[in-house]
């Protein structure tokens, strides 16, 4: 139901939308159109002949200039607009573009994105453009014979008009009205359905009404424009004698504007419902904040329907077995409604690092060609923001370490050029994300050989398996590297990717071949919130493991036993697996009742390892609230965090890769 229009006059003084408030959707959308830039810069310096390339970085800088100047943002703009001059000499000349020049707009891209950043948190006086935007007029004179083909953002708060916002295929307007209708008319307007800022782009229209006529009846009011909910349809009375083209004209400038249609109050031909429908977006930009604000809210509710279950079961009333069963299954499905909404694609993390590499090996003079695989994979919000760091310290890691020079290449009879890997694929209900490199691979005796004279590994020890050179390589401070560089010699890289990878309730693997190559691969959970779990019993105490990494569970002694490296282990069907006793390992059997005759072997599976954990008993599956747990000093590092049962007692979250 629309809002109830206001007769009295608009005032731009007086009914000001804050254009603040789209501050952080207004870097959310440069940030996309950046990355694009940075993709297609990447295309443009492979295929300098190609076409293609600037024509999309026009329109994204483009984009982003018409942003900044409806948000007000001088300096953003003048900098965007500078750019844009200098792809259009680009887009419309006949030579290819000379690497000067590319380093130029890979520059001025870093440096419009800091300017974005810095002009939404009110400092925008601290972007230096100057200088850049004096190197981009000379450029575009070079290549144009003449300064900016346009007059320059004048500075100040109001905003320029500026084309549409997004690129879009010509549409079919409204027929217009022939006859020039009477004075007071109704003006409607409806904005383009991808368009963002659409209260900023409302308002802007309306000022542009002002300047043609007093402007009456807008509807909604010009404060509904701050809502999410807004569509970008609205109307308004406008008292003026220009003609309807002239009118049409001015409106359309302010961008983005899709539909218009003039008429005389009682002629007017109102947007239909279907148009209307139609004109409205099907996705919405929601505040991370109020989705982890539900999940904790559905976190209760899983804890509070655990609990119901529990009491149904204990006083077996019909009634309240049927209420149980109801509010779990409503409750189930908003759960999953929920996790849903929070899964994003990878590639929202992955765009940004064919960028990243191309300029770590410029820097190290080398040549390496990053393809990106299963972008559509989806993880948890929250996972997807933890991951960026150690995928940044494992890419520079390759670039650096794996990926050989391109003399050296040659002669080991590989292209010049390193290929380097990173994919994302569905392993039941985890993600494995691997990044591969074809380089040199880890030399083992030279790791072997440094891990003895630190003490890290026995002196006995003749080779290093893949899991021991894991574990050597991951030590911090740990590092073969000649010289401390601003890229790499400190050994926190892989410190830091394990500690955070295992923090998320994943693991690392790596496999390393000398002359062919590194793979690290990173196994996720899909979500962290809540999880479905596998609770065990030890003594009086219960568990929980994840079932992402649960194989199977066979019982204790059914399979015949064996030692290997000193530890007790089952032939599972041909395939030997060492046992872990949480009894023992936990160091409860001193004080808790004696283990019954016949436990149960949870086998744990992780990539290509397995591992059976010895229990007293099984309590069953249940779906668990993953709660942060600050494990004292000293605890053993076997636990990942903690839930509450359905009787309200917490337990402890079994961390399988501590186990494994």
């Amino acid at each position: 139901m629309r809002c109830a229009s206001s007769s009295t006059p608009y005032s731009a003084g007086r009914a000001d939308v804050d254009l603040s408030q789209y501050g952080a959707l207004c870097v959310a959308v440069s940030r996309e159109h950046l990355s694009a830039c940075n993709h297609l810069r990447l295309e443009w310096e492979r295929k300098p002949a190609s076409a293609e390339p600037v024509g999309g970085i026009f329109r994204a800088v483009h984009t982003i200039k018409g942003m900044a100047a409806t948000m007000g943002y001088a300096r953003v703009a003048d900098l965007a607009h500078r750019m844009e001059t200098l792809l259009d000499h680009l887009r419309r000349g006949t030579r290819a573009p000379g690497d000067d020049v590319l380093q130029l707009l890979f520059r001025s891209t870093d440096q419009l994105e800091k300017a974005i950043d810095l002009a939404v948190a009110g400092r925008e006086r601290e972007a230096d453009v100057t200088a850049l935007g004096v190197e981009l007029d000379h450029a575009s004179a070079r290549l144009g014979g003449a300064g900016p083909a346009a007059p320059r953002p004048t500075p100040g708060p109001q905003p320029i008009p500026t084309a549409a916002l997004t690129p879009a295929a010509p549409r079919p307007e409204p027929a217009r009205v022939a006859v020039e209708p009477p004075a007071g008319r109704l003006v409607q307007i409806r904005l383009r359905a991808e368009a963002p800022l659409k209260g900023g782009r409302a308002l802007l229209v309306l000022r542009r009404a002002q300047s043609l006529g007093a402007v009456t009846q807008v509807s909604p009011p010009p404060t509904a424009f701050e809502s999410d909910v807004f569509d970008g349809v609205f109307s308004f009375q406008l008292d003026s004698a220009s003609a309807v083209e002239e009118i049409e004209r001015r409106l359309r400038a302010a961008g983005d504007v899709e539909a218009i249609s003039v008429a005389a109050p009682e002629a007017a031909p109102a947007l239909d419902a279907a148009s209307a429908e139609a004109a409205r977006s099907r996705h919405i930009r929601v505040d991370l904040r109020r989705l982890d604000s539900l999940m904790d809210l559905i976190g209760e509710l899983v804890t509070a329907r655990g609990r119901l279950n529990q009491l149904a079961a204990e006083r077996r009333d019909p009634g309240v077995d049927d209420v149980a069963i109801q509010v779990s299954r409503l409750s189930s499905d908003l759960q999953a409604e929920i996790i849903q909404a929070r899964m994003t694609p990878v590639w929202q993390v992955f765009d940004r690092y064919p960028r990243l590499v191309r300029d770590l090996a410029r820097q190290l003079d080398k040549q390496v060609a990053l393809r990106i695989e299963g972008k559509e994979i989806e993880l948890d919000r929250a996972i997807l923001d933890e991951l960026g760091d150690p995928l940044v310290h494992l890419l520079r890691n390759a670039v650096d370490h794996g990926i050989e020079l391109p003399a050296e290449r040659r002669r080991a009879g590989k292209s010049p050029e390193g290929q380097l890997v990173l994919s994302a694929v569905r392993e039941r209900a985890s993600v494995a994300i691997s990044i591969t490199d074809d380089g040199r691979g880890i030399d083992r005796p030279k790791i072997l050989e440094k891990a003895k004279r630190e003490g890290v590994v026995d002196a006995h020890v003749d080779a290093l398996s893949d899991d021991q050179l894991l574990r050597v390589i991951a030590r911090p401070g740990f590092s073969t590297a000649q010289a401390v560089t601003n890229v790499s010699g400190r050994g926190v890289g892989i410190d830091v990717a394990m500690t955070r990878i295992r923090a998320l309730g994943g693991t690392i693997e790596i496999h390393s071949d000398v002359g062919k190559g590194t793979t690290f691969v990173l196994r996720l959970p899909v979500t962290l919130a809540i999880v479905r779990a596998l609770v065990a019993s030890v003594g009086e105490e219960r568990y929980a493991l994840p079932l992402t990494y649960v194989a199977e569970t066979v019982e204790f002694g059914s399979a015949p036993m064996t030692m290997v490296e000193g530890r007790e282990a089952m032939v599972l069907r041909n395939r030997v697996v060492p046992l872990v006793h949480l009894r023992d390992l936990l160091g409860t059997s001193a004080t808790a009742a004696p283990p019954p005759p016949r436990r149960p072997v949870v086998v744990l599976e992780m990539g290509e390892r397995r591992t059976g954990v010895v229990v007293d008993g099984m309590l069953g599956q249940h779906e668990i609230v993953v709660k942060a747990f600050e494990a004292p000093q000293g605890t053993l590092p076997v636990f990942s965090g903690a839930t509450i049962m359905g009787d309200g007692v917490p337990a402890l979250i079994l961390d399988a890769g501590g186990l494994v």
